[in-house]
């Protein structure tokens, strides 16, 4: 199911079975002469695509502009920043209209700056935001000292169930670490080029890797659709055990 090919019947059948309403966090981000400036949005949605046959999930629309950062290539390379401070606030409201709109189980998925899990300033603005939604949330809809009242006297007791409120919007890799360090991850070099020639093959051009010469994409000439099958194959692994 797409939010966006959705009417009102099937927001309210999601939302009662508290089926997963997933969001794809993108980038509009430098790769290279070879990979599309869509990389990190597109391995996303294509992992959540080929998820959405497997098991029930929503999908909402991608938030494709985010802060990329111009670590890879400067302000001419042709990213998209958007500074952090201004991005946390956007994701703040999508989040708090979703909450009031009554969904409990969202979850954004990122492919960008996530070596290792690591957290980078485009998932620490999604989950700051996150819990800022949560919480003004909480304090509109419950009012001010609503954790201390005696009906959250079970609060301790549900911390990893659906009851609790700060895990109504969770923010997870496309590859866990596991994966990761089973596969490989890179930046537009070989491990990142396979997975997206396997996911999206136009938008992988290793012969025109000899355009720009980089340090990061000299390995991408060993990038295949072999390798990237197996490294979509783990991350559905994953991603079917994490979105739940």
């Amino acid at each position: 199911m797409e939010l966006n090919h959705s009417f009102p019947r099937e927001t309210a059948f999601v939302k009662e079975k508290n089926i997963p309403l997933v969001i794809a966090g993108g980038t509009v981000e430098y790769h290279g002469a070879h990979c599309s400036y869509g990389c990190d949005t597109l391995v996303v949605e294509g992992l959540l695509n080929k998820l959405s046959q497997k098991k029930e999930i929503m999908i909402a629309p991608t938030i494709a502009y985010s802060p990329s950062s111009y670590a890879v290539g400067g302000r001419a390379s042709g990213t998209v920043h958007v500074a952090e401070k201004a991005f946390e606030d956007y994701v703040y409201y999508v989040f708090k209209s979703f909450l009031y709109s009554g969904f409990r189980n969202i979850y954004v998925v990122i492919h960008h700056q996530f070596e290792q899990e690591s957290e980078m300033p485009m998932t620490l603005c999604y989950r700051m935001a996150a819990k800022r939604a949560t919480m003004e949330y909480l304090e509109e809809t419950l009012g001010e000292g609503w954790w201390g009242s005696e009906n959250y006297a079970n609060y301790y007791e549900q911390l990893e169930g659906a009851n609790n409120p700060f895990n109504w919007i969770k923010v997870i890799p496309t590859m866990s670490t596991a994966v990761q360090n089973a596969t490989g991850y890179d930046h537009a070099g070989k491990f990142e080029s396979s997975i997206l020639m396997s996911l999206y093959p136009d938008c992988v051009k290793l012969d025109r890797l000899g355009d720009i010469k980089h340090w990061f994409t000299e390995n991408a000439k060993d990038a295949n659709r072999e390798l990237g099958n197996e490294m979509v194959r783990l991350s559905l692994e994953y991603l079917e055990k994490a979105i739940v």
